[in-house]
């Protein structure tokens, strides 16, 4: 009997809403979002993490991602 491993998915909290997720960076998951990398900015668990930054931030189950506006400007 062949065995298949499935992969499950990790739940993490978005803007305060529990989300099921596949993705395993924060990278990842703004992809998964269909968001372009620079229409949105990021923070993981209460600190900001920058656009260049996000494929090293490994998600963990019940890690907390905030998403707001960028700002631009100077």
């Amino acid at each position: 009997m062949n065995e298949s491993i499935a992969t499950t998915g990790i739940t993490v909290l978005v803007n305060g809403a529990a989300q099921l997720t596949q993705a395993r960076t924060l990278e990842q998951w703004v992809q998964a979002q269909n968001q372009l990398p620079g229409a949105v900015a990021t923070a993981l668990n209460g600190q900001f993490v920058a656009r260049a930054q996000r494929a090293d931030k490994a998600l963990a189950d019940g890690d907390a991602i905030v998403t707001f506006q960028p700002i631009e400007g100077g």
